[in-house]
């Protein structure tokens, strides 16, 4: 099925066919190649204002996902028909991952691919609140990046790397 990627700013240039690919092969990655899903490169204006009005965090942030099924961590969604053949949508922090790379000197292009994959795990169910949620998403999110290390030569690590 398709990835759909939409730039709503205009703060940051966006690679998009590099972000595109990543994203299918992660998604392949995750058995979930047969699902649709919505990848929108926002600012921190929109971030600021979807955090705030679904985490009650007004701040803009690095990623949100909104998933279109509801499912434990691990399992993938039993559609009943074509139309919900979606795993929901991803809005990345474009901007705001932009100042991270500055300040880290870390690079801009595999930072998204590796915050997508994040969101990625969300819409999958799953998550990282208590430890060992934590630790099941980091070995999800670290096995879908060697997947993509492999297809790409990269070297790239999961965002929640050292979180608990």
């Amino acid at each position: 099925m398709s990835v759909v990627l939409r730039n709503a700013q205009r703060a940051v240039p966006v690679r998009r066919a590099p972000l595109r690919r990543a994203v299918c092969a992660l998604r392949a990655a995750l058995g979930a190649s047969r699902f649709d899903v919505g990848l929108v490169c926002a600012g921190n204006g929109l971030m600021r204002r979807l955090n705030g009005a679904y985490r009650q965090r007004p701040e803009p942030t690095d990623v949100l996902s909104f998933p279109f099924h509801r499912v434990a961590a691990g399992e993938l969604p039993r559609p009943s028909c074509r139309d919900e053949y979606n795993l929901g949508d991803i809005f990345l922090g474009v901007e705001y991952i932009h100042q991270q790379c500055r300040a880290t000197g870390e690079d801009f292009d595999s930072v998204l691919a590796v915050t997508a994959a994040h969101g990625l795990c969300h819409l999958l169910g799953y998550r990282h609140n208590t430890k060992p949620e934590w630790q099941q998403m980091y070995q999800k999110e670290l096995e879908i990046l060697e997947e993509l290390n492999r297809l790409t030569g990269a070297s790239l690590r999961p965002l929640t790397a050292g979180l608990f």
